[in-house]
């Protein structure tokens, strides 16, 4: 009997049912790298969004409900990030593990510090973030505080495995060290480089690695580039040095490389997701394969 009531503790049926992951679910798939490194085989994730999209702009499908419905963790960006399309998803889905406010409901933006709040918001300024700029995934330095919040949470539901939760959370910190030190040196060219996004997405790795925005194809965050604003942007940064433009994989490429052969610069595409190129399997890769883009095109 002794023998029979160990088995079954092993098999988890005293308690009912055994032992199930986690069902996790990201806004975006950088999240969903970060909650595979910290679950590993104790979770299943999903990523709503892939790499190639618009995180402002998703097509939310009635698939993502029934996704939302079953999740014990969704994991979001926040920042208004996501303010265009998530809400409805999360009341529809019906589920009181992920809503806000719940347990199970982790935005991410909360434990981090923002670049770019408004000390005033102005709409006319286009899409102004009031929180800060919510493209914090691209700064290497924040992959430390978000995989701390997945861990904490991951614990906190499933306690039994906390230890292995914080296992998976030392090896990935231990990494992640590693790897700054690495794109302190390989980024090294970049800094002071004049260099012109499309979209303000870049603002986390230029700060870390100091090179310089100096002007967006978007005449305001959010709005399509007009004749008038390329018109205007082409000789100031032409007159400021600017060597690089950066636009993300979803973009058209034509007004970008407009501007870049007008000034003389080169036109570098750049993923600000995991999975935006092939090379960007998880966030590690994303800031490898940016930062070797730049500097490639910086030295050619």
């Amino acid at each position: 009997m002794k023998n029979l009531f160990s088995l079954l503790a092993a098999l988890g049926l005293l308690t009912g049912v055994a032992h199930a992951k986690l069902n996790v679910v990201a806004t975006l798939p950088d999240f969903a790298s970060l909650a595979e490194d910290i679950g590993g085989d104790k979770v299943k994730v999903i990523s709503l969004t892939k790499g190639t999209e618009d995180p402002h702009f998703v097509d939310a499908k009635p698939s993502f409900i029934r996704v939302l419905n079953q999740a014990d963790v969704l994991l979001e960006g926040g920042a208004e990030l996501e303010l265009g399309w998530l809400p409805p998803l999360v009341q529809n889905a019906r589920n009181p593990r992920i809503l806000p406010n719940a347990p199970g409901h982790i935005v991410l933006a909360h434990g981090l510090k923002l670049l770019e709040i408004p000390t005033q918001l102005d709409r006319s300024q286009g899409d102004v973030h009031a929180a800060g700029n919510p493209h914090f995934n691209l700064g290497p330095a924040n992959f430390k505080p978000m995989a701390e919040i997945i861990a904490a949470t991951f614990a906190r539901l499933d306690p039994a495995n906390a230890a292995y939760y914080a296992a998976n959370l030392k090896r990935f910190s231990e990494r992640l060290t590693d790897k700054l030190i690495e794109w302190e040196k390989l980024a090294a060219p970049l800094r002071g480089v004049k260099v012109i996004t499309y979209h303000k997405s870049f603002e986390y790795l230029a700060a870390t690695y100091g090179f310089n925005i100096v002007g967006q194809i978007e005449p305001k965050p959010g709005i399509e580039p007009t004749a008038t604003h390329i018109n205007a942007l082409i000789p100031n940064a032409k007159a400021a040095g600017v060597k690089l433009v950066m636009m993300e994989p979803n973009r058209a490429r034509k007004t970008p490389q407009f501007v870049a052969d007008s000034i003389g610069a080169k036109l570098v595409i750049c993923p600000i997701l995991v999975g935006g190129s092939p090379e960007a399997k998880n966030c590690c890769d994303l800031i490898d394969c940016n930062l070797r883009a730049l500097v490639k095109a910086l030295q050619n």
